[in-house]
């Protein structure tokens, strides 16, 4: 059993936590996740490190309550276990040999990209960041990416906090500009990654994207996250989320398919939610 150190809402339908895994937070890098049951009899889900401490032997995952796993998982406080905690796994993002990054979060993907954004802070790089939300309510980690950013720009579509627009607004500025990186760096939702992508196709700048999102087995059995990239005459070429990412050159992917593949799971999620939901309440009452 894994403990749940500590706790904390992000906003509220994000919630931080901190559990004792050291054998996992000794190996864990940025970029990688793990998978977790909260019981014996839950489904096995991927969540990606939002952060650690070797030393105390700690993971920190941030996760969106979006369906009956993380519903469940959600209702867990501080001191309670959860059943399985494995990882890390995936392949690291890729960091070395990069002095000028831009990193680019949008919604809870904030949350994968912090700890990016974080160690290139430590290795003495000079780190842009640009992280959107919808409104001020769903905002996270700001202070978190302030710290650990030489200039950060903050958007929401409502223009509640920060400026108003999407993320591609200030990228869009920075490379009018003239500014340049040794990369562009993007995690988000799928539709917030291609159009970073394609704003920064004309710079040349290598774009990497995670396509955490579309993971669900993590192991590349379901196929759930298959995705299809394009080589530089065209050709597909499948590769799995899980298992040879989850970073991929954003250039190469074909997010049409991806985008499409997902939404097959929304109808299937939103009832797995609903029911969670339900006999969360009759157990209350």
């Amino acid at each position: 059993m894994y403990q749940i150190l500590h706790k904390k809402s992000l906003n509220p339908t994000v919630t931080l936590m901190d559990i004792e895994a050291p054998f996992v937070a000794r190996k864990a890098q940025p970029g990688q996740f793990i998978i977790l049951r909260v019981d014996e009899d839950g489904e096995r889900i991927p969540l990606t490190v939002a952060g650690y401490d070797r030393e105390a032997g700690w993971v920190r995952i941030i996760f969106q309550i979006v369906g009956a796993t993380t519903m469940a998982l959600n209702q867990k406080e501080a001191g309670d276990s959860i059943c399985d905690f494995v990882g890390p796994l995936g392949v690291p993002t890729h960091l070395d040999g990069l002095g000028k990054v831009c990193i680019v979060g949008g919604g809870v993907g904030c949350a994968i990209a912090l700890p990016i954004a974080q160690k290139l802070h430590e290795m003495g790089a000079s780190v842009t960041s640009i992280i959107g939300f919808r409104s001020k309510d769903l905002l996270i980690l700001e202070d978190e990416f302030r710290t650990c950013s030489d200039a950060l720009h903050v958007m929401t579509d409502d223009g509640s906090h920060g400026r108003e627009g999407n993320v591609c607004v200030p990228l869009n500025e920075l490379f009018a500009a003239g500014e340049t990186f040794d990369a562009v760096i993007t995690i988000g939702p799928l539709i917030m990654m291609k159009f970073v992508v394609e704003a920064t196709r004309p710079t040349g700048i290598p774009c990497i994207v995670s396509m955490n999102p579309i993971m669900i087995d993590g192991t590349g059995m379901c196929g759930g996250c298959r995705l299809t990239l394009r080589t530089a005459d065209g050709k597909p070429v499948t590769k799995f989320a899980c298992v040879d990412g989850p970073d991929f050159d954003g250039y190469a992917v074909d997010f049409d398919e991806a985008m499409s593949r997902g939404a097959m799971y929304r109808d299937f999620e939103r009832h797995a939610y609903e029911k969670t939901c339900n006999l969360f309440h009759k157990e209350v009452k």
